[in-house]
């Protein structure tokens, strides 16, 4: 992946030396007042982008804060309790909170995440923690590096796991997506994955992160092709009802099919993408403000944004996410902080180079 993200970085400045000479980005010298700053604009520098999340969750924050430093699960406990079980935020948090407990063994094999584990032990009948130890064995799985025998082990767990989830909140879809990535991960046939996704849709038709989770499984090269993936983000899109993010779904779609590097301007400029990016933005545009799926959204269409050259649009989306980078595509990354900077840039000199400014900017 280092070498990838190494050629990806020589590519685009390859780009911004392609576009500066046909007149499409401002040749300046480095210092000049000329020069595109980000930070001109107010965005947080490189080195303190979180990369945690995709969006803001300062109450998550806060109760992570205090689990780990006391390792003590009570704050996540009440957190999860207050979350409402078919919101996206509590798939969100679930997540978050496995992630972070995923991270903390894997810097300590020995003594991390103890907090889950009494969680787990003292309260085996408490819906958030069967579904973040659920959670937190999938994460376990892909970040092991281990054997295929030794991630299918920890996998076959985590599947029944998600059962033991599913059992203690009846109506709750998040150990039904939990258990999408273990379909993936086993290798589910196709019955089995429909099967799985019925009980999603009988809980949660119209839920974003559960769709997002369903598409990875059509992406598989063994479990579908690029025209089922299609057809699955198509059909989500086309039954969405207004202000539903799922819209956006064929994005997502697209981008698990992008070449591993792909900076050719004419097939941003294609049909396809055009459709694509205009489902997303009218997503974007009739979602709720406060949607925890919105920044996921938003990131993507920066990434394709400024691919395609569409600088201020970028700007645009760029204002709502700058902070936070925990999201595709940046995460598909080694360095998440890194490629989305890189973006960044590229997005403020090319909106730069044709008028834009601080000024003129709106947010």
């Amino acid at each position: 992946m280092g070498i990838l993200w190494g050629l990806m970085a020589v590519l685009m400045i390859a780009w911004v030396v392609m576009l500066r000479r046909r007149g499409g980005i401002r040749q300046v010298a480095p210092g000049s007042p000329d020069a595109a700053d980000p930070a001109d604009y107010g965005f947080v520098r490189q080195e303190d982008l979180d990369v945690r999340l995709p969006g803001p969750d300062q109450d998550l924050l806060d109760v992570m804060a205090v689990v780990q430093r006391n390792q003590d699960f009570t704050a996540a406990e009440q957190l999860l309790a207050g979350t409402g079980k078919e919101t996206e935020a509590r798939w969100e948090r679930v997540q978050a909170i496995a992630g972070a407990a995923a991270l903390e063994l894997q810097r300590a094999p020995r003594l991390g995440a103890g907090w889950l584990h009494a969680w787990r032990a003292q309260r085996p009948k408490d819906a958030g923690g069967a579904q973040v130890f659920a959670e937190f064995l999938v994460q376990q799985a892909w970040r092991s590096g281990g054997t295929p025998d030794e991630q299918r082990i920890i996998l076959e767990e985590a599947r029944d796991a998600c059962d033991r989830a599913a059992l203690l909140a009846p109506g709750d879809p998040v150990p039904h997506i939990t258990h999408l990535a273990v379909a993936r991960g086993l290798g589910y046939s196709r019955p089995e994955f429909e099967q799985l996704w019925l009980k999603i849709l009988d809980t949660a038709p119209g839920h974003m992160g559960a769709h997002l989770a369903g598409l990875r499984y059509w992406t598989e090269k063994w479990h579908g092709s690029r025209e089922e993936a299609f057809a699955f983000a198509e059909a989500a899109a086309a039954r969405a009802p207004r202000g539903s993010l799922l819209a956006a779904l064929p994005l997502f779609a697209l981008y698990e099919h992008l070449p591993e590097v792909n900076l050719v301007r004419g097939f941003h400029e294609s049909e396809v993408v055009t459709k694509a990016l205009h489902g997303a933005m009218f997503a974007v545009h009739a979602a709720r403000p406060d949607d925890p799926m919105l920044a996921h959204v938003r990131h993507l269409l920066v990434f394709f944004l400024v691919r395609g050259e569409r600088w201020a649009e970028a700007m645009q989306q760029l204002v709502h996410v700058d902070g936070h980078v925990g999201a595709i595509p940046w995460t598909a990354e080694e360095d998440p902080a890194l490629s989305y900077a890189v973006y960044r840039a590229l997005a403020v000199a090319g909106y730069e180079a044709n008028g834009g400014s601080p000024a003129t900017l709106r947010h």
